[in-house]
């Protein structure tokens, strides 16, 4: 982990201004004025993430010497300096290289309330499977905002901590993502999401699967799905379907509300 950026010009500069300060400054003024920010590895290479006291606020790729770039990208969105910090907060390195991490917090206070909620169905996705966009919007509690649960991953602004790579199409493809699609299939299928085998279905009419002796059915990424031999296995284009033959929905994976 390094915070060898090049100075941020206004940043700097206030920095400059308040070590002018007559009196020392109170205690904790710093992190009310600034946000924290470093860089760190992760799986698609180098990041920059800011943080707060709160939690990570900000995290997107660290280009070539690209720490102007980043501060930019923050002040558009948050309005804050940003100043370098020696360390990361906890469950960070972890997370971002795949591991859980119970420590991990997120400050998403400037998001609205949809937003967060978004956020919060994404980051319930288990690493090793995916889920559609209609699902995000359902289990956000706006099962019609299927277009505005697209919008709020797009601009995601914690990817990879909130796992927004998780997040498929209902016909099978990946989807676009923020650092490119063929990173999300990388870390997807670096995760063992067979891909292959989804899109084989997606393209028979097979968005689900079912066992005829569990009595379920499930997302094909699931990890009961992944348990259903061949000789036991059916397939479904939707949820009607598949309640209509006698299946239930999966408690894990939960292909219906």
């Amino acid at each position: 982990m390094t915070s060898n950026g090049r100075p941020f010009g206004t940043d700097q500069q206030l920095v400059s201004a308040l070590g002018t300060l007559a009196a020392p400054a109170p205690p904790g003024l710093a992190d009310r004025v600034f946000t924290r920010w470093a860089s760190a590895p992760s799986r698609l290479g180098d990041v920059f993430v800011a943080f707060t006291d709160r939690g990570v606020q900000f995290l997107r790729p660290a280009g070539e010497g690209d720490a102007d770039g980043f501060a930019d990208a923050y002040h558009r969105r948050f309005a804050r300096p940003l100043q370098p910090a020696t360390r990361l907060p906890a469950g960070v390195l972890p997370a971002l290289r795949g591991r859980q991490a119970r420590a991990l917090t997120l400050d998403l206070a400037g998001l609205s309330e949809f937003e967060r909620a978004v956020l919060a169905a994404t980051r319930r996705i288990p690493a090793g499977q995916t889920r559609p966009y209609g699902w995000v919007a359902r289990e956000a509690g706006s099962p019609r905002a299927v277009r505005a649960v697209g919008s709020v991953l797009a601009r995601n602004p914690v990817p990879l901590l909130v796992p927004c790579h998780r997040v498929v199409r209902a016909d099978g493809a990946v989807g676009d993502y923020m650092f490119g699609a063929p990173s999300k299939e990388q870390l997807l299928r670096d995760e063992d999401v067979d891909l292959d085998g989804v899109r084989a279905l997606a393209r028979g009419g097979v968005r689900y699967l079912a066992s005829d002796t569990t009595g379920i059915f499930c997302f094909p990424t699931c990890r009961d799905a992944r348990r259903i031999t061949p000789a036991h296995r059916h397939g479904f284009r939707t949820v009607s379907t598949a309640e209509a033959a006698g299946y239930r929905p999966c408690l894990h994976c939960r292909p219906a509300a």
